[in-house]
């Protein structure tokens, strides 16, 4: 396979590399051997407490962490964060939430993931949050105290590399740009990898447009609690779900939605392959948005004080491809310019300032990598866009200081499933094959361990074949201009 295109190397101006040969030399001249950095040691069986003298479960500062050490270990930590856990029951079932009683993550994403990296020599580490919800510097801190720790109390990591899924993909970001001084190198998967607001305003856009064309009774802000916002999200999915059957008026407002969102055509149950299909990913993409954009607004507003969105001075017009529209065109003829019409006129929504910077605060990416990094994201994600690996390339690529490395490997589903299970890969938010995820962390490690960058021929042997890896797949712009 050819190296894929959109991973790059960050690559220093002639002057600057002739200056650091020059001093790469006198180093020489001074010393029998060049400096090697400390995670440049090949160690199998690093010397470490077991759990039978430590205590690998308990709780540090309110979180729950858990150790899990491996019979031999290869002096590589993994340091795990995981995704978005609702502080409150929500839709679609309203399962109850105890935290209290919630485990801490020792075993990422799935017990053979687990299993065979531990199998591998690696010892895993993972800490639940202080609190749920959008808990990014919870996260951070939990990550932090756990680190500690672990160097304390169990062993000193030649290497600790940081990987997470969904929000815990934004926790290991963060926590990798504010920590090069011990992260070694970090693999962030399906990670909310554009920021909160940006995100945060998109679900506004979609909200915002559910309100002007499906249902006016949508409140979109300032929720009095989390039950007036899942009132809100069930109200309008009956009503998005009535639009679905209306073919020549309903479906192309949805279709209108989706392209404002750049909502995915293929989910983890539906391939999009018939144009059913694709209606009805389109609504659960926009059902999922709208999620993010009720109860999971709350949340935030709560934490930040205020409605951090706004999509003052949006032109919705802008948003439609031509493809797009077509399809669009083809169901209901003037059926665009009359909805987008209607949303131009509508009443907009600005945002708290102090909110926004408060969000911001909390922790958004600036592209400040030192280190090496790989990303991972499915490329029909309905939850997190893709496209939020194309807002953080370019931060890194406009970042001075990122001296480091950024390899970004997307996962592309099929264009047709069975009916079951559905999508294995590619489709659906952070849904991966246990294999891509054992090889993201192998090709990290010895990208860290041996300093190679890892190569084309690496990246689709760690893969496998069943990955859905396509190396020459490119994520297109954020959808919205700010």
């Amino acid at each position: 396979m050819r190296l894929m295109k959109l991973p790059f190397r960050r690559r220093r101006p002639t002057v600057v590399a002739g200056l650091a040969a020059l001093a790469l030399a006198l180093a020489a001249c001074s010393s029998s051997s060049a400096v090697v950095p400390p995670e440049r040691t090949d160690r199998q069986d690093v010397t470490f407490k077991g759990c039978d003298k430590i205590a690998c479960t308990g709780e540090l500062n309110g979180a729950k962490y858990e150790i899990v050490m491996p019979t031999k270990w290869n002096g590589t930590l993994l340091l795990y964060s995981h995704g978005y856990r609702q502080a409150q029951a929500s839709p679609p079932d309203f399962s109850a939430v105890d935290t209290s009683a919630e485990p801490a993550p020792g075993w990422p994403a799935a017990k053979d993931v687990g299993q065979a990296l531990l199998e591998q020599g690696y010892a895993l580490a993972g800490s639940a949050y202080a609190t749920n919800g959008w808990a990014v510097a919870d996260g951070v801190k939990a990550d932090e105290d756990l680190h500690a720790f672990f160097v304390q109390q169990v062993g000193s990591p030649d290497r600790t590399l940081a990987w997470g899924d969904s929000l815990g993909g934004l926790i290991t970001t963060v926590l990798s740009e504010k920590h090069p001084d011990w992260v070694s190198g970090s693999a962030p998967l399906c990670g909310v990898m554009a920021g909160p607001n940006k995100n945060l305003d998109l679900a506004l856009d979609v909200a915002y447009a559910i309100k002007t064309l499906i249902y006016p009774g949508l409140k979109i802000t300032g929720y009095a609690s989390v039950d007036e916002a899942i009132a809100n999200w069930v109200a309008a999915a009956k009503a998005i779900q009535v639009a679905g059957t209306d073919v020549a008026k309903g479906v192309p407002k949805i279709l209108l939605i989706a392209a404002l969102g750049d909502a995915a055509s293929q989910t983890q149950d539906q391939d999009g392959s018939s144009i059913t299909s694709k209606v009805t990913a389109y609504a659960e993409s926009v059902l999922t948005a709208l999620g993010y954009g009720t109860f999971g607004r709350y949340d935030i507003e709560q934490r930040v004080g205020g409605n951090p969105s706004q999509d003052n001075g949006v032109d919705y017009s802008t948003r439609v491809a031509p493809s797009e529209r077509a399809l669009i065109e083809a169901i209901s003829p003037g059926a665009t310019d009359a909805m987008l019409a209607q949303l131009a006129t509508g009443e907009r929504i600005s945002a708290d300032s102090a909110a926004r910077d408060k969000l911001t605060a909390t922790g958004t990416p600036v592209g400040a990598i030192s280190r090496p990094m790989i990303t991972m994201h499915t490329a029909a994600d309905p939850l997190v866009l893709v496209q939020n690996q194309t807002v953080y390339r370019a931060e890194v690529s406009a970042q001075k200081k990122a001296t480091g490395e950024l390899v970004q490997l997307f996962t592309v589903a099929p264009s047709s499933y069975p009916s079951k299970p559905g999508a294995s890969y590619g489709a659906g938010h952070c849904n991966f094959t246990e294999q891509s995820r054992v090889g993201v962390i192998d090709l990290l490690d010895a990208w860290v361990r041996n300093g190679v960058y890892p190569g084309s021929a690496a990246i689709a042997k760690a893969m496998g074949d069943s990955s859905g890896y396509q190396p020459a797949y490119a994520p297109g712009p954020w959808p919205a201009g700010s």
